[in-house]
């Protein structure tokens, strides 16, 4: 078995992080969890490192958007990040702001496990 994903999952609502986590945790993945855009990029100051990031979009203190430009400002380009919105206009604003996917809300097994197989290959290669 491959080693695990390091998974930061940016979310501020309980029961869609809880989910999100039990999906992540089925592929393996050790889960960060944090409740906002700005914890999130707090993470990556402290040289924190993640195999893929899925963020929410409208969060307190920071929007994911808003993180995800922060993120790959500071350089962390090889990390996935997949923004994940039940807001119609939320891939738009993930897609310019640097993410490389986009699933709206709700987020399924048979769309997130195709995502995590290819960050392992990536890791793998």
């Amino acid at each position: 078995m491959a080693s695990s994903l390091k998974a930061l999952l940016v979310e501020d609502i309980k029961v869609d992080s809880m989910v999100l986590s039990f999906m992540l945790r089925r592929f393996h993945c050790e889960v960060t969890l944090v409740k906002n855009g700005k914890e999130a990029v707090d993470m990556f100051l402290e040289g924190n490192k993640f195999d893929i990031v899925l963020c929410d979009k409208d969060m307190p203190i920071m929007t994911g958007p808003e993180a995800v430009m922060k993120i790959r400002a500071m350089g962390a380009t090889d990390v996935k990040i997949v923004g994940v919105s039940a807001d119609d206009n939320a891939m738009e604003a993930f897609m310019s702001a640097g993410a490389d996917d986009f699933v709206p809300k709700p987020m399924t097994l048979e769309v997130l496990g195709p995502m995590i197989q290819e960050v392992i290959d990536r890791k793998t290669n």
